[in-house]
């Protein structure tokens, strides 16, 4: 948006603020990021729990080493 305000990205409520894949072996990760006294909504807990039983990385970062942490080794 060329006016710099908020746009839809089409995902869903609770959908975590950054995702990808792992490039070593192409495990998906989702990063949920927070301040240190951040908390998770209700979607953004729905979301979490959602997603256990598959074998993807998630995680709740506090800063950049937590978000590397949650990614792992690559």
């Amino acid at each position: 948006m060329d006016n710099g305000g908020w746009f839809d990205t089409g995902l869903p409520k609770g959908f975590p603020d950054l995702f990808g894949f792992r490039k070593s072996d192409g495990k998906i990760f989702f990063i949920e990021c927070k301040n240190e006294t951040g908390k998770l909504r209700t979607e953004q807990k729905q979301f979490a729990k959602a997603i256990e039983k598959w074998p993807v990385l998630y995680g709740v970062a506090r800063s950049v080493d937590d978000a590397l942490a949650i990614i792992g080794g690559d």
